[in-house]
């Protein structure tokens, strides 16, 4: 059996495009930003760029996921415009470093805000995440109802406690202590441009995700128009919290002071509310243990299509006969999150390869649909992008500009991602080989 069952609405998807987004960058971030671009006016917008390029990527995506209403998203997307070979390779960065790495990253995460309640050594911290990974694995396995519904409550409640964060600014913003240069040509930083991109970085990281929507198209109710909905309405949502909440943290501290600061939100708070770095410390653990859930049960899907396509391990394609959900797929995504945090512990320095490589393909994805609109004018377009060409045209520009930034300010993790993505490619070949064999 290999139907995936249809049971996620709009409101379910729009959450799910919101959550992949807000983990825990927009709690950790910004200190990242600001020593790239110390300036309140650049920083608001860089992360307002940030939006942009999520805007303009899902408005972009849309016409791409009206077009293949099925599992896989960006898989799909990117072997039906240049062919199996970029279709696995994405798979297999996503299985092997992007979304995988993400998890292990988002358990430790969560394993050092529970430190605030509860003293935990390095041995138990890794123990706790991979207890966390394996865990929400095994409930999404069940079934898409619960893990969508695990998604509205999550989600949910991370945008109450960013709400929060934002009124808790307003409300204790004093001119005297806090000092905004909201004045684009007073102090402008060296090396905008420069640090822009860089800052970008840490944008990219904290913004990503709002595509995971279209891995889980085969199991949307009225998916052609659906899940172009959620993933713009998803884009929106979180760009106007980013900006919203980023100008809340500097209403409540000096710039220099959340360029040093790792935990900015619960710095912020705590300057104003005495118990505000364990009440923040709350809203980050929801909010990461909220993504995990939603990471472990949407990239799958794209291990899946790839295991139907017969390019990746046929057992992955494998639908549990009565979750009706790929439990497989997600099994080998949760043992290998389990692997990289017992030899990694730690995803701090692999931020900038995790989000070069992503977003190296979202740039490939986007361009697709130039690409579709010559090669296949026969397909059924529900929705075309909005102020086509140019909008895709500003997604792909601004990603580009970024990958070629990160390749030359951050060497090491970009080469490291090309070696990795060399080592795949030689992987699809040995599964290609294979598929054609079977088919002769």
């Amino acid at each position: 059996m290999t139907e995936l069952k249809k049971k996620i609405n709009l409101f379910g998807l729009t959450m799910i495009a919101v959550g992949s987004c807000i983990g825990s960058g927009i709690f950790v971030t910004p200190y990242e930003v600001v020593q790239a671009v110390p300036h309140h006016g650049f920083v608001l917008i860089i992360w307002a760029l940030g939006g942009v390029i999520a805007l303009t990527g899902a408005l972009t995506f849309a016409e791409l996921g009206g077009m293949f209403p099925k599992a896989g998203g960006v898989y799909v997307f990117l072997r039906e415009a240049y062919g199996e070979t970029f279709g696995f390779l994405y798979g297999w960065v996503i299985l092997m470093v992007i979304n995988t790495g993400a998890l292990a990253a988002l358990g430790m995460a969560l394993a050092e805000y529970i430190t605030f309640f509860i003293p935990l050594s390095a041995g138990t911290k890794v123990l706790f995440a991979i207890i966390v990974v394996l865990g929400l694995t095994i409930i999404n396995g069940i079934g898409v109802h619960l893990s969508q519904a695990l998604a509205n409550i999550f989600t949910g409640l991370k945008l109450l406690a960013m709400l929060a964060i934002v009124v808790v600014g307003f409300m204790f913003f004093e001119p005297e202590n806090v000092s905004l240069n909201l004045n684009l040509f007073e102090g402008t930083p060296p090396s905008l441009i420069s640090g822009l991109l860089i800052g970008l970085i840490g944008v990219l990281w904290s913004i990503g995700g709002w595509h995971h929507a279209s891995y889980l198209a085969g199991e949307t109710i009225n998916a052609s128009k659906n899940v172009p909905r959620a993933m713009v309405l998803g884009a929106l949502i979180v760009t106007l919290m980013y900006v919203l909440i980023n100008l809340a943290y500097m209403l409540l501290l000096p710039l220099s002071d959340i360029a040093n600061s790792a935990r900015v939100a619960g710095d912020a708070v705590g300057s104003v509310i005495p118990s505000g770095g364990k009440m923040v410390a709350v809203a980050i653990a929801i909010s990461i243990f909220g993504t995990i859930s939603i990471y472990t049960m949407s990239a799958p899907r794209i291990y899946f299509a790839m295991a139907e396509d017969r390019l990746f391990f046929k057992q992955l394609a494998k639908v549990h006969p009565r979750f009706r959900t790929p439990l497989n797929a997600m099994m080998i995504q949760a043992f290998w999150a389990v692997a990289l945090l017992v030899f990694w512990r730690t995803f701090s320095d692999l931020i900038a390869y995790v989000t070069f490589m992503d977003i190296a393909f979202m740039a490939l994805a986007g361009a697709s649909v130039f690409i579709l609109r010559e090669k296949r004018p026969d397909l059924t377009r529900p929705y075309k992008v909005w102020g086509y060409p140019i909008i895709p045209a500003i997604f792909i520009s601004i990603s580009s500009a970024f990958v070629i930034n990160t390749l030359i300010q951050r060497p090491r993790q970009a080469i490291a991602g090309l070696i990795f993505t060399g080592i795949g490619l030689l992987i699809f070949f040995v599964f290609k080989k294979r598929k054609d064999k079977y088919v002769d």
